[in-house]
C-alpha cells in the first residue's frame, strides 16, 4: 500500500531552526524539498551559508568508532555537544601523538632493515668490517658480481691481478663478497672489477664486529622496534576501548545533529527589517505523522505550520513510501526493481507476492525441495533480512503445497505421497479441436487468462485515479479491451467445454464495437476530454498505423496468452528432470541398492538450477504479461532526511 503525503511549509524564527530540528523533526519522517526552488511565489529568499561544525568532529568519530574491536558496546550519549567535541578533539590528539610514536618507530626499523638486507649477503666472511675499512696499506670492497663474470674474474686472480677476493656468499646470478688490494695497486684492480661489472655495496661503517654479528644485532635491534610498535598498538586499543562507550554514543549523536544541522541546505531565509529574520522548510510527511507533528506543536508559538492544498502550488508528485504487511515486504524489492508506483497508482506489492509465490509453487511443485526452500530461505531471512531470502522462504511455500497436489517427494512421484489433484506428467484432458493435451497445460493457460483479465481491471482503476478517461474507457488494456479479451475466453470456454457459443450479433457487438474502439482511441479520448478531435498526419496514415497497432494488439493478447503455456510446461519438465536422477540413482531399474549418493546430489543440483530458472521465469510473466498491461512505475521513492525511526540505541 502506498502511506498518502501531505506537503508541509514549516516556519519561524532563523535562531529557532536547531530546535524545531531537534525537538521535533528529528521524531518524524520527512522529506524535505528545496525551499527556495519550490515557493517560488515568496519573495525574498535567501539560503543558508552557515558552515556545519560537526561534519570533522562526526568523520573523527567514525573513524575511531570503527577501529573498535567490539561495536556492540552500549552507547553512553549523556555528553553534551560542546562535551563531544572535546572528546573527540582529545581522543585525535592523544591518537595522533601516538601514531606520531609508531610511525618514528617505524622510519628507525625501515633504515635498520635496510642496513641488514646490505650486510646478510656477508655473513660468512671473519672478517671485522669496521677494522679492515681502516686498514692503512690496503683498500677493502664489498659487492657482487654475475655468476657469468665470475668465471673470468677468478682467471685474472690467478694469472697476474695483485688482489684477493673474499666470497660471502652466492644466489642464483650474483657472487657476494669482498676484495683487497695493495694501496698502490688500487687504480689498477679498481679497473679490472668494474670492467667485470663488479656492484661496490657500501657496508654501513658504525657497527663493530664480523658481519654474522652485526646482523644478529640489527635483528635483534628489529625485535626490540617490532615490540615497541606492538607496545604502541595495544595502548592505542586499550586507549580506545576505554573509551568506547562514549565514542559510539559521540558518533550516533554527532551524526544526529550533523544531519539536523544539513536541514538548513534545504531551508530558505527571509530577512526582514522591521522584525527577527525566519526560515522556511517545506516537504513531504505522511498524514499519520502530519497529524501527530501538529498536535505536538500546537502549543509552541514559534512554530508555524501550514498544509499546502493542490499540487499546483508546488513541483513535482508526492514521493512515494510502501508500507505493507510484513509478510509482503520482501516483493517490495521486486516493485522497486521495475519501479515505484507514483502516488495515483496501485501499489502492486500484494498482487505480486500472491501470483509470484503460486505460480513457483505451480512450476516447481516438488514437497520435499519446496521445503528446504522455504527452511533455508528462512533462516537466511531472519538473520540477513535479505529480501530474496525471504521471497524464496514464501516461495517455498507454495512449492510444498503444489508437491502434495501433485504427489511430489524429493522426485518420487506418487510413491511416497499420493497426488491429491493429478500427476503433472500423466493428466491428459481431451478438447475439441485440439484432441488430447496435458492438463496442466490448459489449467495454465485458463489461469493467465484470468490474470491478465485482473490486470486490465487494474489498469482501468489507475487510469480512473489518474484521469485518464481515454485510456481507461478506450485502450486495449481499459473498459474496451476487457469487453473484448472477456468476451473472447468467454467463448474459448464455452466451445472448449462443449456449450453452445454466442451468436453473430453478440461477436459483432463484443468484438467489432471494442476494435473500433481501439482504432480510434486518439480522437474518442480528445473528444472526452472535451477537446476538438484531430487527425494531425492525415486520415490515410491514421488508418494505417491504426491498423498495424491493431495487429500488434491482437499479437499481444494471443502471445501473452500461450506465455502462460510455460507454468505447464515446468510443471512437467520437473517431474521429467527427477524421473531422470531417480533413474541415474537406480530407483527405476528394479535394482536394490540405489545410489542415494546420486540421488541426493540430483536432488541438489536440480533444486538450484531449476529454482533460478522457474524464479526468473515467473518474475518475466510478472513484468511483461501483466505489469506492461496496468502499471508505470514512474514514481520517485521517498528518502526522509533523518531515518530516525531506524536507528536504535542499544
Amino acid at each position: 500500500m502506498i502511506v498518502k503525503m501531505k506537503f508541509l511549509s514549516i516556519s519561524g524564527p532563523r535562531t529557532d531552526i536547531d530546535r524545531v530540528t531537534s525537538r521535533y523533526l528529528s521524531k518524524y519522517e520527512m522529506q524535505l524539498e528545496n525551499a527556495i526552488t519550490e515557493l517560488k511565489t515568496t519573495d525574498n529568499l535567501l539560503p543558508f551559508m552557515d558552515l556545519n561544525p560537526y561534519k570533522e568532529p562526526l568523520a573523527k568519530a567514525e573513524q575511531y568508532a570503527a577501529m573498535l574491536p567490539d561495536q556492540t558496546v552500549p552507547m553512553d550519549t549523556s555528553l553534551s555537544a560542546d562535551e563531544m567535541i572535546d572528546l573527540i578533539r582529545n581522543l585525535n590528539h592523544d591518537y595522533l601523538d601516538m601514531k606520531a610514536k609508531e610511525e618514528k618507530i617505524k622510519k628507525a626499523k625501515e633504515e635498520i632493515m635496510e642496513k641488514l638486507h646490505q650486510m646478510e649477503p656477508f655473513q660468512s666472511l671473519e672478517l671485522n668490517v669496521k677494522e679492515v675499512m681502516r686498514y692503512r696499506y690496503m683498500i677493502v670492497r664489498f659487492g657482487r658480481v654475475s655468476l657469468d663474470y665470475f668465471h673470468k674474474l677468478e682467471k685474472y686472480l690467478f694469472d697476474d691481478l695483485n688482489a684477493v677476493f673474499l666470497e660471502g656468499s652466492r644466489d642464483e646470478n650474483y657472487v657476494y663478497g669482498c676484495y683487497f688490494a695493495a694501496h698502490k695497486e688500487s687504480g689498477k684492480v679498481d679497473s679490472v672489477f668494474k670492467s667485470l661489472h663488479f656492484e661496490r655495496i657500501r657496508l654501513p661503517e658504525d657497527y663493530d664486529g664480523v658481519p654474522a654479528a652485526v646482523c644478529r644485532e640489527m635483528r635483534h635491534q628489529i625485535e626490540l622496534l617490532d615490540q615497541q610498535t606492538e607496545d604502541i598498538r595495544k595502548k592505542v586499543g586499550g586507549f580506545l576501548e576505554g573509551q568506547a562507550a562514549k565514542i559510539l554514543g559521540a558518533k550516533y549523536k554527532l551524526e544526529e545533529l550533523s544531519n539536523n544541522f544539513d536541514v538548513r541546505k534545504m531551508a530558505a531565509r527571509v530577512e526582514n527589517e522591521e522584525q527577527e529574520d525566519y526560515y522556511i522548510l517545506c516537504g513531504w510527511m505522511s498524514e499519520k505523522d502530519v497529524a501527530a507533528f501538529i498536535e505536538e506543536t500546537k502549543d509552541d508559538d514559534r512554530i508555524t505550520i501550514v498544509e499546502e492544498e493542490g499540487r499546483e502550488k508546488f513541483f513535482g508528485d508526492p514521493p512515494t513510501k510502501l508500507k505493507n504487511p510484513r509478510f509482503f515486504q520482501p516483493f517490495e524489492m521486486f516493485v522497486r526493481m521495475y519501479g515505484l508506483p507514483a502516488h495515483d497508482e496501485m501499489d502492486p506489492t500484494i498482487f505480486v507476492a500472491l501470483t509470484y509465490t503460486f505460480i513457483f509453487g505451480a512450476m516447481f511443485g516438488d514437497a520435499g525441495q519446496g521445503l528446504c526452500l522455504f527452511v533455508l530461505g528462512g533462516l537466511i531471512y531472519l538473520k540477513k533480512k535479505i529480501s530474496l531470502a525471504g521471497i524464496i522462504s514464501i516461495a517455498g511455500i507454495f512449492s510444498t503445497f503444489f508437491g502434495f497436489m501433485f504427489g511430489s517427494f524429493f522426485g518420487f512421484e506418487g510413491t511416497i505421497i499420493k497426488p491429491i489433484w493429478l500427476s503433472p506428467m500423466h493428466a491428459m484432458m481431451k478438447l475439441p479441436f485440439l484432441g488430447q493435451l496435458n492438463t496442466v497445460f490448459i489449467v495454465a493457460v485458463a489461469f493467465g487468462m484470468g490474470l491478465i483479465l485482473l490486470a486490465m481491471v487494474f489498469q482501468i482503476i489507475n487510469a480512473w485515479k489518474r484521469g485518464d478517461k481515454g485510456n481507461m474507457l478506450f485502450s486495449p488494456n481499459g473498459v474496451a479491451g476487457l469487453v473484448f479479451y472477456g468476451f473472447l475466453v468467454i467463448t474459448i470456454v464455452l466451445y472448449m467445454t462443449g456449450h453452445k457459443t454466442p451468436g453473430n450479433i453478440m461477436m459483432v457487438i463484443f468484438l467489432g464495437v471494442p476494435i473500433l474502439l481501439f482504432v480510434f482511441k486518439e480522437p474518442l479520448g480528445q473528444l472526452i476530454q472535451g477537446k476538438k478531435a484531430s487527425l494531425d498526419e492525415g486520415v490515410g496514415m491514421f488508418l494505417i498505423q491504426g491498423f498495424f497497432e491493431l495487429f500488434e494488439t491482437m499479437l499481444s493478447f494471443f502471445s501473452n496468452t500461450i506465455s502462460f503455456v510455460r507454468v505447464g510446461a515446468f510443471a512437467v519438465s520437473h517431474a521429467a528432470m527427477m524421473e531422470v536422477v531417480l533413474m541415474l540413482g537406480g530407483i527405476t531399474d528394479g535394482a536394490g541398492n540405489p545410489n542415494w549418493i546420486i540421488i541426493v546430489f540430483g536432488n541438489i543440483l536440480v533444486c538450484a538450477l531449476e529454482g533460478l530458472v522457474v524464479g526468473i521465469q515467473v518474475l518475466r510473466l510478472e513484468y511483461y504479461e501483466m505489469f506492461s498491461r496496468f502499471y508505470q512505475g514512474s514514481g520517485r521513492e521517498f528518502h526522509p532526511y533523518n531515518n530516525h525511526a531506524k536507528k536504535s540505541i542499544n
